[in-house]
């Protein structure tokens, strides 16, 4: 792997420049007047030059022609020009001694343009010798919120007041509007950038860069695409083992997604499933929507995490209880039944009739006390990890008056508490005094706030842990001669079958194997047997075998007219559940281990989960426990329960096979590997091996 695969790249002068130059300075110029104002206006205690070969003053302040004018070099250039000058200025800029650059025009590698990819071009061969760091192109600039360095055109935001959630956006567009929103509901900012298309520093440099800052306590990304996965992954680990929250919303979870992606910034969408996998190990919490994102952003303000997954939750509403016993089970949430002392602690605060339950439901209380009484209660539940109060926004009235009755609850517990409401309203500015004082989030929704505090104990389950490292990938020796002995020395049992070339002898090594037998076409040329019908099932004697030999020959070569069939592949027959165990090297993220339902529905069902590659026997097991399958091995609807442990070993030791041979071996699925009481056998295996001679 190239060292720039995994190098780290400051943006120290880009985000913390002492001094900056505007570049296209104009009273004309709607960006550069914008963000030069608000500089001035917000107090950026730096050198501001201006750079405009045509005027002498801006703004009423001097101007400079060109960058190679400067008396002394300033940190940054913001470069707000257009393309065609783009390639002009950086030359000055390299020439003067800056030390980065953001550049915020597009067409400069972006779109269908000869123009810009000829821009594009230059830019990538400028910066393979350039010591000058660049943001952008195509960007709408930074927020820099303690420096008051404001280089992007919006003068709201400018006001927001320092905080602790840093953002990094590959969409210009989008960062302003969702600061907007989450400033209203009270989330402030260390930094805000957008990226764009990245052509040096990307979203690796800048979460490298916050994960360091002391003042940043979470961060938030909106991605397109990683171009650097190695590097992301090294950065996501730092924060990770730094206990610095990452949330996401990603792009490309659709094929059309990732077209739009690659069209619009040249992004790499690469597999979703294969980016969720990634998120799992590193302990990104991955959000649905940008409204899932705000929420979670604002349930990690509370800065408690939980100890468990589990919920208490508090309602005044016995509809709100009923919604909630449907989304908790859709959200996959755990809200347990409270323990014996707490049920009698709350009986005095329920209405006659109605016995204390989880989720529970006490009415409306008539005083903030009342409330914090009935949620405190249920903090000091052993079976409670997070405390979950249903309560409309706050507003103004005798309700809402004794906030500290609040800020006591939080404090009387190491237990993460949080509001929540039934339905989205908008935050009034005494709403938002409410929650500053109470000192935890009212999140808005029902189903948002579940994703949300789910969200807060798939990050504590992690946090302070860096991921187990990819180990070096050894020498291999394996071979298509040697593969099921190297199988069977790691555990995985195969099912007793032959090679054969014709339909009569098929027929003698099906009576030696003894019936009932499969049988399969085997060729290189047909990779899913089944879709080409190339698979019999259950024949009892020789003249089945022979008689379906036949048959499967004629539908191979209609299927697939002109294949090479080497032959038929027989089988002992194997019964049990289906599954299938697959492992392969993605090109973005590398090994990953595949588990879940197989047979031929296994892309309709697409009951699978996938980790990166290490696995532990504990990482296995939860693979397997949060898909249906895990109730099918269980014994489902009265069927005698199956050997998942033997299930679980077979994909663990196929996860240090693939490791160990990775460098022979790109791709290996084992599609079914059948599991019964008796134990998991291997019915069908396929490997891709990387020199196709091989083969």
């Amino acid at each position: 792997m190239p060292d720039s695969e995994r190098v780290l790249r400051s943006p120290a002068s880009v985000l913390r420049a002492a001094s900056v130059a505007i570049v296209g300075a104009s009273e004309r110029a709607r960006w550069a007047s914008q963000i030069y104002a608000n500089l001035r206006q917000f107090g950026y205690g730096g050198r501001v030059v201006l750079i405009n070969p045509r005027q002498q003053k801006v703004f009423g302040q001097d101007c400079l022609p060109s960058l190679r004018d400067l008396p002394e070099p300033v940190d940054h250039a913001m470069v707000i020009v257009p393309a065609a000058n783009v390639p002009d200025v950086l030359g000055d800029a390299e020439a003067a001694g800056v030390k980065s650059a953001t550049i915020y025009a597009s067409t400069v590698g972006d779109g269908e343009s000869e123009a810009s990819r000829t821009r594009g071009e230059w830019l990538k061969n400028f910066l393979a010798t350039s010591r000058l760091r660049v943001s952008g192109p195509n960007c709408m600039g930074s927020f820099s919120f303690r420096e008051k360095l404001f280089a992007y055109p919006n003068t709201e935001l400018c006001s927001v007041p320092p905080g602790p959630v840093a953002l990094l956006f590959q969409s210009g567009g989008i960062v302003q509007f969702w600061m907007k929103s989450a400033a209203d509901r009270g989330l402030r900012f260390s930094y805000a950038v957008s990226s764009g298309n990245e052509a040096d520093l990307d979203l690796a440099d800048y979460l490298n860069f916050v994960v360091d800052d002391p003042h940043t306590r979470q961060i938030v990304l909106f991605i397109e695409g990683i171009r650097r996965p190695q590097a992301f992954m090294l950065a996501a680990g730092r924060a990770l083992a730094a206990g610095k929250p990452v949330l996401a919303v990603k792009t490309g979870a659709t094929q059309k997604s990732r077209a739009a992606a690659r069209s619009h910034t040249g992004a790499i969408g690469g597999d979703y499933a294969a980016y969720l996998a990634m998120c799992e190990r590193y302990g990104i919490v991955n959000c649905r929507s940008l409204d899932d994102l705000l929420e979670a952003a604002l349930a990690f303000q509370s800065v408690k995490l939980p100890k468990g997954p589990r919920i208490g939750f508090v309602t005044n509403s016995g509809g709100t209880v009923d919604l909630l016993y449907d989304y908790v089970e859709a959200e996959g949430a755990v809200a347990p039944d409270f323990d014996p002392a707490t049920h009698d602690a709350l009986l005095p605060h329920m209405q006659e009739g109605i016995l204390p339950k989880n989720p529970l439901d006490v009415g409306i209380p008539t005083t903030l006390k009342v409330a914090a009484d009935q949620c405190g209660i249920v903090a000091r539940d052993p079976n409670i990890d997070i405390v979950a109060w249903c309560t409309p926004m706050p507003g103004k009235g005798p309700m809402w008056e004794g906030t500290h009755e609040l800020r006591r609850l939080r404090d009387s517990t190491d237990k993460p508490v949080l509001a929540f409401a039934r339905l989205i309203h908008q935050m009034t500015p005494h709403a938002l005094q409410v929650q500053e004082e109470a000192g935890f989030p009212f999140l808005q929704g029902l189903e948002p706030t579940l994703r949300a505090l789910n969200a807060l104990w798939f990050f504590a389950a992690r946090a302070g842990r860096a991921p187990a490292p990819l180990p070096a990938a050894p020498a291999s020796g394996i071979s298509p001669a040697n593969l099921e002995a190297t199988l069977a020395r790691y555990g995985i049992a195969l099912a007793e079958s032959r090679v054969v070339s014709g339909a009569r002898e098929a027929a003698g090594a099906a009576a030696a194997i003894g019936f009932p037998v499969a049988l399969k076409i085997h060729s290189a040329a047909i990779v899913h047997k089944s879709d080409a019908g190339g698979v019999m099932l259950d024949l009892a004697n020789e003249a089945e075998v022979i008689e379906a030999a036949g048959a499967l020959l004629k539908s191979a070569l209609a299927a697939h007219p002109g294949a090479a069939i080497e032959g038929f592949l027989v089988q002992k027959m194997v019964s049990g559940i289906e599954t299938i165990v697959g492992a392969h090297d993605d090109p973005l993220y590398g090994p990953i281990l595949l588990v879940g339902a197989g047979g031929i529905l296994v892309e309709l069902v697409r009951d699978v989960a996938q980790r990166l590659l290490p696995v532990a026997a504990d990482d296995v097991g939860k693979m397997i426990g949060g898909l249906k399958l895990a109730r099918l091995l269980a014994g489902y609807r009265g069927r005698t329960a199956d050997d998942r442990a033997a299930l679980e070993a077979v994909a663990l030791a196929l996860g240090r096979f693939y490791l160990d041979h990775r460098t022979c071996i790109a791709e290996i699925e084992i599609n079914p590997l059948t599991v019964s009481s008796k134990g998991a056998v291997a019915v069908d295996v396929r490997v891709v091996w990387r020199n196709e001679a091989r083969r």
